[in-house]
Formats: C-alpha cells, sequence, structure tokens
C-alpha cells in the first residue's frame, strides 16, 4: 500500500491532536508514533510537523512549554486546549461523515 501525502493532507491538526488527547508530547514522540502506527508507511516532514504546531499554537488548539532539563535534553512539550479538543471532535465527526460517503462512492453496487 502506498499512502500518499494528498491522501493524509488536511488530517495533519487531526492526528496531531489525536496524539495529544492522550497526554503531553513532544515533535519527535509524536512523529515516531506516527511511524509507528502506521508500520513504517508514513511520517510527518520535520517542516510540516513544526508549522503544524505553529499554526496550532497560534489558533488556541495547543500551548507549549519546555520540558525538565534534568530528564535528558531540553524539550517543547505540546498539549491539547479545550478548543483543541473541541476541534478534534469535530474533526472525528466530519472524518466519519466523508468515510461513510466515500465508502458510498466505491462500493461496487449488486444488481
Amino acid at each position: 500500500m502506498s499512502i500518499t501525502s494528498d491522501l493524509i493532507r488536511g488530517h495533519t491538526e487531526g492526528i496531531i491532536l489525536s496524539h495529544l488527547r492522550r497526554g503531553d508530547s513532544y515533535g519527535y514522540e509524536i512523529n515516531k508514533s506516527i511511524h509507528e502506527k502506521t508500520g513504517g508507511l508514513y511520517e510527518l516532514k520535520e517542516a510540516t510537523l513544526y508549522s503544524a504546531f505553529r499554526r496550532m499554537e497560534g489558533a488556541g488548539l495547543i500551548r507549549s512549554y519546555w520540558g525538565n532539563k534534568e530528564t535528558g535534553a531540553r524539550r517543547r512539550y505540546y498539549s491539547i486546549t479545550t478548543l483543541g479538543t473541541q476541534v478534534l471532535e469535530q474533526h472525528l465527526a466530519d472524518w466519519a461523515e466523508a468515510k461513510e460517503l466515500i465508502d458510498r462512492l466505491l462500493t461496487p453496487m449488486t444488481l
């Protein structure tokens, strides 16, 4: 199976918000999780990931903070906001509706 960025484009924010709903995280960890969940078939480009962080933070969907340096390298962590959770719920509802429509359009009709 070939996953192109065209299939994923438009869902980057939802993917990030979904990850952050499970707990605060940082860029490398989020990208590693995406890579693992897709069996190595997909990962976000670093530039895409960090520009999404900036855009989402500016929109109030996430907030960032610096982690404790005592636990290793100092990392910028991200957490989902209440607004981010609301946007994620809407994204999931929109996805479910779009998936249902696409399934109907792609499923062969029986005679």
